[in-house]
């Protein structure tokens, strides 16, 4: 196809590379997996305070918009308005990272008419009042959009504003590159935190707040017998709290928080683990992609029977275990049986490996998603 033939494809959120997080993944993932076939552009709002700045990343074009801090975990920017509508008004089709209301209320004042695409990460969960009020203007997008594209039929079925609009929803997966992970030299990062060298080392990632669960993992934690240290990298608002728990419970030399760490390090740091947990107790942890990243490395998985599709990424049973959330009592149980038995450990790490190669290839994935976003004309 010749470059003036491509369509044009705007996809915009709140955040972009090289902000961490998992809705920032798969908007990265998709851009630059599209851009191979259309014209990409990507327009998110700055961390931070700062004006709008321009960038390209990976051969994709990003528009930072201005902001002038956050309330509720919502950047306010007044430039992403005008910014939206002059590169949505030159787009074949607009893809919506959600929940993200700006975006809402940027699509409805543009006045755009071609085709719109609503990504569905989560219901809004913590800020209810925010959700109520933005309520009527989400209902309306769900309406207007040609496509809203869900990683699970969990997504679909635990939310009751997307349940409204099923006809309208695909199950389209998130992916992984296996490739990317098999090319990583081998090493052990993890083993220069460790007090006991002959310790099993359990990982945690991901930003420190309400819905990850990592108080109730570290009370978990204090109640192991197996000869284990916890690796907790990220970090958050809980961070100075999580800490003193450690210290109330007793369990400070055993648990290390590692802080942020690149995407190399952290690549490794799944290699390295011989666990990873994911014990969060809210619904705002919709999929958990760090999931995958976990298995790819053939490790096993405790997660959550959270009603989202976090249970449906690693199988309790079969890639992992999967407990009640909140319940440390059970979540110490399933670290315990894992830790002391080296081949239920090894039969479930290898059994995720393989469910990532089948399930979340992400060259499968963008497959389906390039069917979506930019159909073939008749």
């Amino acid at each position: 196809m010749a470059q003036n033939d491509r369509p044009r494809l705007l996809i915009a959120g709140k955040a972009y590379a090289p902000h961490i997080g998992g809705i920032e993944t798969v908007m990265q993932q998709t851009a630059e997996a599209m851009r191979r076939y259309a014209k990409v552009k990507v327009l998110c709002c700055r961390d931070g305070i700062g004006l709008t700045k321009r960038e390209r990343i990976n051969g994709v074009s990003v528009t930072y918009a201005g902001s002038f801090g956050e309330i509720a975990s919502c950047p306010l920017s007044l430039s992403y308005f005008g910014e939206f509508r002059r590169k949505v008004m030159l787009s074949d089709a607009v893809e919506l990272h959600l929940p993200y209301p700006p975006a809402d209320l940027a699509l409805l004042l543009s006045g755009y008419r071609g085709r719109v695409i609503a990504a569905w990460h989560s219901d809004i969960v913590r800020q209810k009042v925010m959700g109520k009020l933005c309520s009527p203007l989400t209902k309306w997008l769900l309406r207007r959009a040609d496509v809203i594209v869900a990683a699970t039929q969990a997504h679909i079925d635990s939310s009751p504003m997307l349940s409204q609009f099923r006809e309208k929803c695909i199950v389209v997966p998130y992916g992984i590159d296996p490739a990317v992970y098999e090319e990583r030299p081998h090493q052990h990062p993890l083993d220069a935190h460790l007090h006991d060298k002959g310790a099993k080392k359990i990982l945690f990632t991901g930003r420190l707040v309400y819905y990850k669960g990592v108080d109730v993992l570290l009370d978990a934690f204090a109640k192991l017998h197996a000869n284990a240290e916890l690796m907790i990298a990220g970090t958050g608002v809980l961070e100075s709290a999580l800490r003193q728990q450690a210290e109330n419970l007793g369990i400070a030399e055993r648990v290390h928080f590692l802080g942020r760490r690149m995407t190399a390090e952290l690549r490794d740091m799944f290699a390295d683990c011989d666990l990873f947990v994911l014990p969060s107790v809210a619904q705002s942890e919709a999929f958990g992609i760090v999931q995958l990243e976990a298995m790819v490395n053939a490790k096993p998985v405790i997660n959550t029977a959270l009603p989202t599709g976090v249970p449906l990424v690693s199988i309790g049973g079969e890639t992992g275990l999967t407990v009640p959330p909140g319940d440390a009592d059970a979540l110490a149980c399933a670290m315990e049986h894992l830790l002391t038995d080296d081949a239920l450990r090894t039969k479930y790490g290898l059994a995720a490996r393989e469910r990532v190669l089948r399930e979340f290839s992400l060259d499968c994935v963008m497959k389906k998603m390039r069917g979506i976003l930019l159909p073939e004309k008749e």
